[in-house]
């Protein structure tokens, strides 16, 4: 990137930040304001509208014309309560927080910790995933922590960085995971790794391929393999929208030994659970993201092919 687009993208924080700032302040009736009215530009305006409709188009090609438009404006009202939401952040204590985000069967998750197991959790891109390391707030001794993709602008992603860490999560660049969890084995230091499984792949990383929404669809296979590596119990971090800024999350233990099951079993238990919410509750989902760019790719014979 040149120095004049770091120049503009940093005068472009500047000018905004305090902005989101202030509106991280608002209680939330003012705030799910802001996201109604966010919501009707959005939608005048069609961010990613063509991506969102042939998504859709594609998972469900049982509904009507109707039915696909009203779950995209059920989608933009939800991304733009995400929006809101996530600034909200910079502002929450854990007593706030912990007040809108309940959490179900937390004594399973427990019960890994005191028998001296790590945890790989697994979750997608659905409810609010920026709110998931509240869920931490009530385990002791305990490190959450989740893998990221660095943003290009550096500006923004320093901004998201200081928000998902604002309840001590340690947040661990995409490139550097397997070191950093190498240094916290070494200092013995228990912890819960966070890892959003839905996202596509990069084209060197097409191993796995599934039925997923309809779809061919390939598969990122790091929850299991990082399972697999660090001996950790595996969790699907099941989180629901229970009303507008309040949500649920249920802790799923893989039902098995993840360290003598067979190979995809564990990536395609996840991928199930992840499209039975989806079924159920679509707007709730991350439709705008292009997450089967490379499904041209995709060759019948070649590739891992798991038939549901």
């Amino acid at each position: 990137m040149n120095k004049k687009k770091q120049n503009i993208q940093g005068i472009t924080y500047k000018l905004f930040y305090p902005l989101l700032w202030l509106i991280g302040l608002l209680p939330f009736p003012l705030l799910f304001l802001i996201s109604d009215l966010f919501g009707i530009v959005v939608g005048i305006v069609g961010y990613r509208r063509k991506v969102i409709t042939q998504n859709l188009t594609n998972a469900f090609p049982e509904k009507s014309q109707f039915e696909i438009r009203k779950i995209r404006f059920l989608f933009y009202r939800h991304f733009c309560d995400l929006f809101v939401e996530t600034l909200a952040l910079q502002h929450f204590s854990p007593q706030r927080i912990l007040k809108r985000v309940e959490t179900v069967n937390s004594e399973t998750l427990q019960q890994s910790f005191d028998k001296g197991k790590d945890v790989i959790a697994v979750l997608g891109h659905y409810g609010n995933w920026e709110w998931v390391p509240a869920a931490m707030l009530q385990f002791n001794n305990v490190l959450g922590a989740s893998v990221y993709r660095p943003l290009k602008n550096k500006w923004f992603d320093k901004f998201m960085l200081n928000i998902r860490s604002c309840f001590n999560t340690q947040n661990i660049p995409l490139n550097s995971t397997t070191r950093e969890i190498v240094k916290l084995k070494k200092k013995n230091q228990r912890f819960a790794l966070g890892l959003i499984a839905d996202q596509s792949p990069s084209k060197s990383e097409l191993h796995y391929w599934t039925d997923f929404l309809n779809q061919n669809t390939s598969v990122i296979l790091g929850p299991e393999k990082m399972a697999k590596l660090t001996k950790a119990d595996l969790y699907y971090w099941k989180m629901e929208k229970t009303s507008r800024g309040r949500y649920r999350i249920t802790f799923i233990p893989f039902p098995g030994n993840i360290q003598t099951a067979s190979e995809y079993e564990a990536t395609e238990w996840h991928v199930r659970l992840l499209e039975k919410q989806i079924r159920q509750q679509p707007q709730y989902w991350l439709w705008s993201h292009k997450r089967w760019k490379y499904q041209h790719l995709y060759k019948p014979g070649i590739h891992t092919k798991h038939s549901s």
